[in-house]
């Protein structure tokens, strides 16, 4: 037995490793079962089986936008959003940290990143870039391998009715190399339940063992796949199911520790299943796929799609149709979680996501401009029952793929321009240049994808100059890097193994309950009280816990109670210091504080010796934390604000703040006008001017669920949960018949506030800038910065005043309209640049173009003027000939070249060169050349003879050119353009 169960496991390991890809376009039924119901019933009767016959709790899908995870583009697996309870790190006053087994169907998407499906979609019948991940879970040891491996059998085999004899599963064979023995134990399992030994197949840790990244939890994973043979011939096996058993912790160092505690963590694609209890070969022939692949054919008039892959596939018509369906199902999945197409990380790659639709849609399919936000609907009709979210915006999403497509389109038909036109100027022999293509790029201005460009060139049989590209792309990523905002740095970390420690000790969560202590003294200041606390653990910079930590140690801190306010929710962390009771004189500075899973660990340099069990005395800085205060307070009366101007529907995609300055991203369908942004301003200046109170409670997490109007992100809240609202009781906001959260600012949120909102004393927004499309960024200022920021507005505005005004009055010459052009140049540096209110930067900012605009016309004129009257002189010391080589005064270059083309004008048979002698000794030059001349004779180089001889350089083409150079020596500069002309004449 154990030798055919080897030769089975040798026949059918590339067949394994070989999944998800599907054999073929085969419409040979798998099984001769009656189809079961649509989709949205294999995705009911899975979430039922668990809920009702094995208890457990189902839980929502959470966004694929990752919440808190920049190791993340997209929400890729079921398991990203369970992440803190594998990792130890879940706030234990969270719904989350009650979770023992749930289940749910996860939005996934994989492109881009780590794991990125993107290329492969549409070349085979499987591959997506949006998927459903079905899954059930099981924490802290609640069920394991057992229980996990029955109930996906029972479920497979009894509600869905897939034949035993065509499921064969794998366990993991151990790795020697890892000290790693077989798991045996599932194994038996699957002999226990029934499954052939011929069909209980071991493998590698390439294959059945799972990792979250390069470090964290993982473990051994048993695989159920499904034999699409069934039975006739080879097995022809895809994958169903995973289960995988998180027993271990990938170390830093490459080595693996037992877990703390034990996770059961399953996922299984709906598409995959669907097809399989469908009868179909691919997942795209499903009732998934099917409304959009019939919607495709009826917009486009394309042939019918037949399913072809590769070669049979002519004119890659069907692989149009698999592009198309996919993409637009994650375009709409996305934007209806925030995401938008843009220009960096998620965003750009949905920017692609959506090109590489157009793309197909209207080259290979011919669809029509607004094809591609006309199928919005139909996602939304197959999904939106599951995903609501889809429901409520989905006019929202197909205005934006809308918008998008019609921009692609335009830019297409620009790039198909440009590259004929450099083509035409291409040799034989000259590749396409990397600028050219770089700027036709998504990351240059047209955003054209990158493969689409080269197709292009190939069509025509033209190279593109890769290594060029190559370079460019490096100095981008080295420009972005410069530019990106400074990554907060870790610090020191609890890991999953001293958070286990803990909780085995049974040492209780932080009480950081003081931190909310602090009150509003008679003459209006904040006080803010200390806190006694006790040492009860302390730890090295790599995390080992020690007893005591000595002189001029970086040390991490953990007390029963404290006071600091540990970064979350978008504040920063306190700072300050403690000292040890009885010993004032000795301050541990604080540097910062975290929470990790309920406990607030501080950054702390010690001075001298600590020890556990110490007896200390915390002291927040008072300035820090009241800048703090007076930020967050702000935070929320700007996002009221936002929604008082832009509409009630305005959703806030993410905060940050600190005493400097706060950062606040909000979901918008367009760029916020000047009015707008003053308006928010306006807003929030009558909200500090009322200098209203700001109340703050604890209250059940439930009792906020169906207040009409409450703000809140998409975030996991502690139970009970701290709800702040501004010039309202807590308790009538939370009145489910009270109006109070449409008018006022009511939120959830665990940030330390200002008692009332005069503290503000103004808010300034100075800056705004698209993160990606419907997503916008404000920054903003407080207090005395903003007055600074007013101030300095009105400055700014009373200097482009008096230049406008100079501006009105004209200018004597063209050296005094030149001053006044680099005085606006110098005005729009300064709006640019300084800080100052982002409405009044933009106004100015139209202003003074249009002034520049005015300061380069009358310059224009000036220098035509002179230019005039030079062109007479000239014309008046010459006789009419094939040649004029002359000196002229002339201010600058421009105007050089206005008298050489008006000569020209007057005089179309001559050929001119001017010299214009300019202080030490510099020379300007300019030419023109007839053009009845001999084909020999050109501009650039009679310009360049001449300003060689005068050690300098020169530009231009055949008929036009100019230059400079240096000389004392006129006569002999002009004899050589005499010479040079008359030997081409």
């Amino acid at each position: 037995m154990a030798a055919s169960v080897a030769a089975a496991a040798r026949r059918l390991r590339r067949a394994i490793r070989r999944s998800p890809a599907w054999p073929g376009p085969s419409r040979r039924p798998i099984s001769s079962e009656p189809p079961p119901a649509q989709a949205s019933a294999v995705r009911d009767a899975f979430l039922s089986f668990f809920r009702d016959r094995h208890g457990h709790r189902l839980v929502p899908s959470a966004s694929v936008r990752p919440r808190g995870d920049p190791s993340l583009l997209f929400v890729n697996a079921g398991m990203n959003q369970f992440k803190p309870i594998f990792l130890g790190t879940v706030d234990p006053r969270s719904e989350m940290a009650g979770f023992r087994r749930v289940a749910n169907s996860q939005k996934c998407v994989r492109a881009g990143g780590r794991h990125s499906d993107l290329e492969d979609v549409g070349r085979d019948l499987s591959h997506h870039t949006f998927f459903e991940m079905l899954g059930n879970w099981a924490f802290g040891g609640e069920y394991f391998k057992e229980e996990a491996c029955s109930m996906a059998w029972e479920l497979l085999t009894q509600v869905y009715g897939i034949p035993e004899d065509k499921l064969w599963v794998s366990y993991f064979g151990g790795d020697p190399k890892a000290g790693l023995h077989p798991d045996l134990e599932s194994r038996d399992i699957w002999l226990s339940l029934g499954v052939p030994a011929s069909r209980v197949l071991s493998f590698g840790p390439q294959e059945n063992f799972w990792e979250m990244g390069d470090i964290g939890p993982c473990g051994p994973c048993t695989e159920i796949h499904y034999d699409l043979a069934g039975g006739v011939g080879a097995p022809q096996l895809v994958e169903l199911w995973n289960l995988v058993f998180m027993q271990y912790n990938r170390e830093a160092n490459g080595s693996l520790q037992p877990l703390p505690q034990r996770h059961v963590d399953t996922g299984m694609g709906l598409e995959r299943l669907v097809a399989v209890l469908q009868g179909k070969h691919s997942t795209y022939d499903t009732d998934l796929f099917s409304p959009l692949l019939n919607a495709i054919h009826q917009g486009c008039g394309a042939p019918p799609y037949l399913g072809q892959v590769g070669v049979a596939d002519q004119g890659r018509t069907d692989m149009a149709y698999r592009v198309v369906a996919d993409h637009i199902r994650t375009l709409s999945v996305c934007i209806a979680d925030g995401i938008s197409p843009g220009m960096s990380g998620a965003p750009l790659v949905l920017r692609r996501i959506l090109r590489r639709a157009v793309r197909f849609s209207t080259e290979v399919l011919q669809a029509p401009p607004g094809f591609l936000g006309s199928l919005v609907p139909v996602v939304v009709e197959t999904l939106g029952e599951a995903y609501p979210e889809l429901q409520k915006n989905s006019a929202q999403i197909a205005s934006l793929v809308s918008e998008d497509e019609a921009a692609f389109l335009a830019s297409l038909q620009r790039g198909r321009r440009i590259i004929d036109r450099t083509v035409s100027r291409l040799g034989p022999s000259d590749v396409f240049p990397a600028e050219v293509a770089w700027s036709l790029s998504l990351s240059g201005n047209l955003g054209l994808p990158l493969d689409l460009v080269e197709l292009m060139l190939e069509e025509k049989g033209v190279q593109l100059d890769t290594a060029g590209l190559e370079r460019l792309a490096q100095e981008e990523a080295q420009h972005r890097a410069q530019q990106a905002e400074p990554v907060q740095e870790q610090g020191l970390r609890l890991d999953v193994h001293a958070l286990g420690d803990l909780q085995r000790r049974g040492v209780p969560p932080t009480d950081d309950s003081p931190k909310y202590s602090y009150s509003l003294g008679p003459n209006g200041d904040y006080e803010f009280g200390t806190c006694e606390a006790q040492v009860l653990q302390l730890y090295t910079e790599d995390g080992t816990a020690v007893a005591s930590v000595g002189e001029g140690q970086h040390f991490g801190l953990l007390l029963d109670r404290t006071n600091f306010y540990a970064e979350q929710g978008g504040q920063a962390s306190d700072r300050g210091y403690l000292v040890r009771a009885g010993q004032q004189d000795v301050l541990f500075p604080v540097a910062r504080a975290q929470v990790c899973g309920g406990f607030i660990l501080h950054e702390v340099v010690a001075p001298e010796c600590l020890q556990v069990g110490d007896q200390v005395q915390l002291h927040v800085d008072k300035a820090w934390r009241l800048g703090c205060m007076e930020k967050h307070t702000a935070t929320h009366l700007l996002n009221w604000a936002l929604r008082q101007a832009l509409g009630p529907g305005t959703e806030q995609r993410g905060s940050h703040l600190n005493p400097e300055r706060l950062r606040f991203d909000v979901a918008t369908q367009a760029p916020l006008t000047p009015e707008q942004l003053r308006a928010v301003e306006r807003t929030v200046q009558e909200a500090v001017g009322l200098d209203e109170a700001v109340y703050m409670e604890e209250v059940a997490l439930a009792l906020t669920a169906k207040v009409p109007g409450l703000r809140s992100l998409d975030e996991v809240y502690p139970d009970p949960v701290r709800v702040v609202s501004v010039g309202v009781p807590v308790a009538c906001a939370l009145d489910p018949a009270s109006q109070a959260a449409l008018q006022t600012s009511v939120e959830l949120c665990c940030g330390t506030h200002l008692l009332r909102t005069g503290a503000v004393g103004d808010l300034v927004i100075t800056g705004e800038r698209q993160l990606s499309k419907g997503t916008t960024r404000l920054l903003a200022v407080t207090g005395e910065q903003a007055q600074q920021a007013r101030e300095v507005g009105q400055c700014l505005a009373r200097e482009v005043e008096a230049a406008a005004e100079r501006l009105s009055r004209g200018s004597r010459d063209v050296a005094e309209a030149q001053r006044l052009s680099k005085d606006m140049g110098r005005l729009t540096d300064a709006v640019d640049t300084t800080t100052m209110p982002q409405w009044q930067r933009r106004e100015l900012q139209a202003t003074l173009k249009v002034l520049q605009r005015r300061a380069n016309t009358a310059i224009r004129k000036l220098e035509m003027g002179q230019a005039a009257k030079k062109t007479q002189e000239l014309l008046g010391r010459h006789s009419k000939g094939p040649l004029i080589v002359d000196t002229v005064s002339a201010e600058s270059l421009s105007v050089l070249v206005k008298v050489v083309r008006q000569l020209c004008e007057q005089a179309p048979s001559t050929s001119v060169l001017l010299l214009s002698p300019q202080p030490v000794g510099h020379v300007l030059c300019a030419c023109q050349v007839a053009q009845d001349a001999t084909p020999t004779f050109t501009a650039e180089a009679w310009a360049l003879a001449v300003c060689k001889h005068m050690g300098g350089k020169a530009w231009g083409s055949r008929v036009v050119a100019q230059g400079t150079g240096s000389t004392a020596d006129l006569e002999a500069a002009l004899s050589t353009a005499r010479a040079y002309a008359l030997s081409q004449l």
